[in-house]
């Protein structure tokens, strides 16, 4: 009896030791972004082109469209009002950086050696969604500082700059989400990198150049149920008139409520993923 015992204890230790030994969650989501950040910082053909574009279409609007602002802004700043527009447009254009790094993963097979570690499903989608997040964050600041050299003036100072750039942070997530549940499900780089075209439309069916109660017809429809209108909102409110409660808390709920739309589906394209092997 008591040999038998001995030499059961050994196999239990072993089968138990996968889950004691297991990375704390925070630890491997951390891990994961930081990997998926060294990554694309090393390729700077990566991050460039989604910041430039949105400098670029800060400086064309702010030109051609400020000088009709003085009918319907109220003395407000139109470049605050269009501001919020350039980091959505880094948002669309740089959120397939956490897509491309999983298509990679997935080419060179380091993917599926991932999925043989006791790694947790979660942290492999968490960590290119917060790193696309950050570089989102980054561009966001960019964006900022060729505002302020433009002339922009928040009534909020520097803590509404900081809501922006965590709006960004939020924005970010989300959008990365689909690109990575696009990446899981196709495997390919040219699938994933349409998913920024996929979501481009939505940054024009909202109060793109206007705000919301000047439009009309089909197209306030589509702007009042658009949840990118509610987050353009929120830190144009910020930027341009205040704190409003309400409007800051709509454009948060708004951003959270695409968080975990596309986490979820990310997180439903991986187990289709894992279920094909």
């Amino acid at each position: 009896m008591t040999t038998l015992t001995q030499s059961q204890t050994p196999i239990a230790a072993e089968t138990s030791a996968p889950s004691v030994n297991r990375m704390p969650f925070l630890l491997q989501v951390s891990t994961m972004t930081w990997r998926t950040l060294i990554t694309n910082i090393r390729v700077p053909a990566v991050v460039l082109p989604p910041l430039i574009i949105s400098v670029f279409f800060l400086f064309i609007y702010e030109a051609s469209l400020s000088g009709a602002a003085r009918f319907f802004l109220a003395g407000q700043s139109y470049l605050g009002f269009i501001l919020p527009l350039s980091v959505i447009s880094a948002s669309l254009s740089g959120a397939g950086v956490a897509g491309q790094s999983i298509v990679r993963d997935i080419s060179t097979g380091y993917f599926d050696k991932l999925l043989l570690t006791p790694v947790s499903r979660g942290a492999l989608i968490l960590g290119p969604m917060i790193a696309g997040a950050i570089l989102l964050a980054f561009q966001t600041l960019v964006v900022l500082g060729v505002a302020l050299l433009m002339g922009l003036n928040p009534v909020t100072g520097v803590p509404g700059l900081l809501a922006v750039i965590g709006f960004s942070l939020l924005l970010g997530t989300g959008f990365s989400g689909f690109n990575v549940g696009l990446a899981l499900r196709s495997g390919s780089a040219a699938a994933t990198q349409s998913g920024g075209f996929i979501f481009f439309p939505l940054s024009f069916l909202t109060a793109t150049f206007v705000p919301l109660d000047l439009l009309d017809g089909w197209i306030k429809v589509a702007a009042t149920y658009n949840p990118i209108t509610y987050i353009l909102e929120a830190m144009r409110a910020i930027l341009n008139t205040g704190w409003d409660t309400e409007i800051v808390l709509r454009g948060l709920s708004s951003c959270v409520g695409l968080g975990i739309v596309m986490f979820a589906f990310a997180l439903w394209s991986l187990r289709g993923r894992t279920a094909r092997k």
